[in-house]
């Protein structure tokens, strides 16, 4: 008898994927789908010009408390119930009954959409990469257009797309390889990047640890906190390892040890590199930023490695923001997948399919990235396009957090934790991370320097607020509204039989058995509100 698929059936739903990741597996997953140093290398513009080598340390330095915060409090509701649809699962789990609809409906609209979002932004920050290279290979004299950009931006999505189709023990497999790419960047910036650097243009640990350069614009005190933006961005894809748990083995453990390992270890070893950084950029930051290769960290490179040094680190680069963006693809079709099998998305029912062969939602796979595709016209409009899709994959996904965490503390409903559980500080903690969100959900909703121009402008605002406006809209919607429909997670398990405190349920081609308050094979099964 499967303990695994008896745990889902506790939650609502019948096993459909195939249970190929390990412990190990989800961790290297959850590590992957972060990208450490791809990561760093998209979000410098927002650490270096608001402050400088103080602002990559301290910035990030100031950050890890309360990512980690985030990290164990999604992890205490991931053990509880992991399931695909993760935080729009919980909201509806926990809301008032009044509200839990509404709530989860617009949750699941805003995870979506920041997962996707957030697909588009790194593999536009990938074709941007790739022609970075194209730069420094031409001596400068090539510069893409934004044309250009985004004929390579498609061919990385089509690519991407099949790389995220394939079955679930192969993508598992695989996140050995990118977690050994990963580590190994990781490694050759904090080792190899000290030594390459010349005498003259290393910098003194005072410099390093205290220097202050702030060409933003902003007072150095509200510069400081928009450095906040590159810890961030990077540490950020907490959900990961929720969206993939039911590919995973001993879910209820494996998913909270990857989502808090997974960010400690990004943490320190993100801090590892912004202090090589600190200590190896020079302190020309203006000259950094207007560099014509258009990436401050190639720039950076480019001045220690010299030119054929700095292409082959910046090939392993891109490498593995390659591997990053299917694993944001995966997460992103999962999610959707949730949704469809909850018919809360448009044509569900046409895209809630589980592939024959490979087992895995082919279908919203590619339904995200079409979605992503549709996302890059957008930046055809110029650069401020493209900024409101960078800060709207991390908003959206941080309004996504905070729902569910509020719902389990204020919700009134009854919280059974799983194996996992903060105790009697979960409480203290939860509220500790609602407030470092709204937080940072301010701080993205600001330009990169005052008295912006309708090109610099930071749009996040326009662009999330019309998103959760339609979401709305559409839910209220005369006649074909969610409003008229929506029931909030289906249960796709069917009870045969019911004895005393035992209920027989109809999974996969088995029977499976939920007992209340019981136990099974050595597995804990409370009661946990099945059917929803």
């Amino acid at each position: 008898m499967d303990t695994e698929a008896i745990a889902l059936a506790q939650l609502g739903y019948k096993q459909e994927f195939r249970r190929a990741f390990s412990i190990l597996e989800v961790f290297c997953f959850a590590l992957s789908t972060i990208g450490i140093v791809p990561s760093i290398a998209s979000v410098l513009t927002f650490s270096i010009p608001n402050g400088g080598p103080y602002a990559l340390v301290w910035g990030w330095a100031g950050c890890v408390p309360f990512l980690m915060i985030m990290a164990v409090t999604l992890a205490e509701l991931g053990s509880a119930a992991p399931t695909s649809g993760g935080m729009y699962y919980w909201t509806f789990k926990y809301a008032p009954p009044r509200w839990r609809r509404l709530l989860s409906w617009i949750v699941g609209y805003c995870n979506t959409m920041a997962l996707v979002a957030g697909l588009a932004s790194v593999d536009w920050s990938c074709a941007i990469q790739i022609f970075a290279a194209v730069s420094i290979g031409s001596d400068m004299t090539f510069t893409p257009t934004t044309q250009q950009t985004f004929g390579l931006y498609v061919a990385l999505l089509l690519c991407h797309g099949l790389m995220a189709s394939v079955a679930s023990r192969v993508i598992a497999r695989l996140q050995w390889v990118y977690t050994f790419v990963n580590i190994l960047l990781s490694l050759a910036v904090i080792i190899a990047l000290p030594v390459a650097t010349s005498t003259e243009s290393r910098n003194s640990p005072e410099y390093a640890f205290g220097g202050v350069v702030n060409i933003s614009g902003w007072p150095n005190g509200f510069a400081f906190m928009l450095s906040f933006l590159s810890p961030l961005y990077t540490i950020s894809g907490f959900d990961a390892s929720v969206h993939i748990s039911e590919e995973v083995s001993n879910a209820r453990m494996a998913v909270p040890l990857a989502m808090i390992s997974s960010s400690a270890v990004a943490c320190i070893i993100g801090l590892g590199i912004n202090i090589t950084l600190a200590f190896c950029m020079g302190t020309n930051i203006q000259g950094i930023m207007s560099s014509p290769i258009g990436q401050p960290l190639a720039t950076i490179f480019f001045n220690s490695f010299g030119k054929v040094g700095t292409l082959a680190i910046w090939s392993l680069l891109i490498f593995a923001q390659c591997v990053v963006i299917p694993c944001v693809l995966i997460i992103s079709s999962r999610q959707t997948f949730a949704l469809t099998r909850d018919g809360a998305l448009p044509f569900s029912s046409i895209l809630y399919h589980m592939h024959s062969r490979v087992h895995t939602p082919v279908r919203c796979v590619w339904a995200c990235a079409l979605i992503a595709l549709i996302l890059g016209l957008l930046a055809l409009g110029g650069t401020a396009a493209s900024s409101a899709i960078f800060s709207l994959s991390v908003s959206a996904q941080f309004i996504a957090y905070i729902v569910p965490i509020s719902s389990k503390l204020f919700g009134g409903e009854k919280w059974i934790p799983g194996p996992f559980s903060l105790g009697r500080w979960s409480r203290p903690v939860g509220i500790i991370s609602i407030i470092w969100m709204v937080f940072a959900i301010t701080i993205f909703s600001f330009p990169a320097s005052p008295d912006p121009s309708s090109t610099s402008m930071n749009w996040m605002v326009v662009v999330l607020g019309a998103w959760i406006l339609l979401c709305s809209t559409y839910y209220y919607f005369p006649v074909y509204g969610g409003i008229h429909w929506f029931v909030g997670p289906k249960v796709n398990v069917n009870v045969v039989n019911t004895a005393i405190g035992v209920e027989t349920w109809e999974l996969t081609g088995r029977e499976g058995y939920y007992m209340d308050l019981g136990s099974f094979q050595g597995i804990s099964v409370p009661r946990a509100t099945p059917p929803l």
